[in-house]
């Protein structure tokens, strides 16, 4: 399975059915006056928030939906049928927008929430509505009212009560196997995570929390450099950011990786892509502490000092210092509110 998290659809309600003129003709009833009853109304489109579901990738290759018609009015005075409804089942966070004009329509945000994203057509009086004192034979009759019909644009955004940054290659994804039951792909060289993962962090007393691996970024991810841009939606719904640093480059001569710089890059990146996401709860972590130099890692810890930021240290391989970092990030995410919404993780 791929995860897809942006897809374009468009949606079209069902017509109201036509209200019918008809007379009645019997035996026995010489003036039986008009029998059109009224037409059904068109079923409506409705898009559900199913836990069950990690990715929109039943939408990217059916682009189009369309509810059923209402029936239409027949003699002696039958009402057509109303037309069914749709369901359309989305993953819990997608966000609903209209393609065309950008407007939010929709946050389903919560398990079963439901949302009538387009509206089925009224159906039209037959002509049984029209007789009057004056008109004992009406021919008149309504046509149904179109159902409603519109491009929508579904984008998924994860929720995850911490989010995970950093630079490529700096221990992401290994940290999340080493702390919950997520299988991302591990190696040696960058940009190994394609799509983000979900991991559920079980603590003692029946203390949980989600936690989400996001793609590494780079500089310029705010305008489409590398991967990350493509999932930094997925960061806004988060309540902690959890920032993992890496200074193993650095220590191997890499000007470029120098741990505080890092920091700044992606931060800077953030607050490019949305103000607000810079100022959420950060807590800053130096991972691969095995294989860092213990002067790096004093030196590193005496910057981030000078800047009233407290680090930790700990690595994904050994386990070193992981527990003191999820009792952090447990503390941060419930003093932040949050989510406290488990949802599938997004199979690759």
């Amino acid at each position: 399975m791929h995860f897809i998290d942006e897809v374009t659809i468009t949606v079209k309600a069902g017509d109201g059915g036509d209200g019918s003129a008809a007379m009645r003709r019997e035996d026995g009833v010489p003036r039986g006056g008009p029998s059109g009853g009224d037409g059904g109304n068109g079923g409506s489109i409705t898009l559900v928030a199913d836990p069950q579901l990690a990715t929109l990738l039943d939408y990217k290759y059916r682009r189009n939906y369309k509810a059923e018609r209402g029936e239409d009015g027949r003699n002696k005075d039958q009402y057509g049928a109303a037309g069914q409804d749709l369901e359309l089942r989305v993953p819990v966070g997608t966000v609903v927008h209209d393609a065309e004009s950008g407007e939010l329509l929709a946050d389903l945000d919560r398990p079963e929430l439901r949302h009538v994203i387009a509206r089925g057509g009224a159906g039209g009086r037959g002509n049984i509505h029209f007789k009057t004192p004056w008109n004992q034979a009406p021919r008149t009759a309504e046509p149904g009212t179109p159902g409603e019909s519109r491009a929508l644009r579904l984008e998924l955004k994860l929720l995850a009560d911490v989010g995970l940054l950093g630079f490529p290659n700096v221990g992401k994804s290994t940290f999340i196997a080493k702390v919950s039951r997520a299988r991302p792909k591990i190696a040696n060289y960058p940009f190994t995570t394609l799509v983000p993962n979900l991991g559920v962090v079980r603590l003692s007393d029946d203390r949980t929390f989600v936690i989400a691996d996001i793609p590494g970024l780079i500089e310029g991810a705010a305008d489409g450099a590398g991967l990350g841009h493509q999932f930094l939606r997925h960061v806004e719904r988060c309540a902690v950011l959890l920032h993992i640093l890496d200074a193993t480059e650095w220590a191997m001569g890499s000007a470029d990786r120098e741990p505080l710089r890092d920091l700044d890059v992606i931060n800077q990146e953030l607050s490019r892509y949305a103000p607000e996401l810079s100022q959420k709860p950060q807590l800053v972590v130096l991972g691969k502490a095995d294989a860092t130099p213990p002067e790096l890692v004093e030196e590193v810890s005496a910057k981030l000092a000078a800047r009233g930021i407290p680090l930790l240290t700990m690595s994904g391989v050994t386990g070193a210092g992981v527990d003191a970092v999820l009792e952090a990030l447990w503390r941060m995410s419930r003093d932040a509110g949050g989510n406290r919404k488990t949802q599938r993780a997004p199979a690759e």
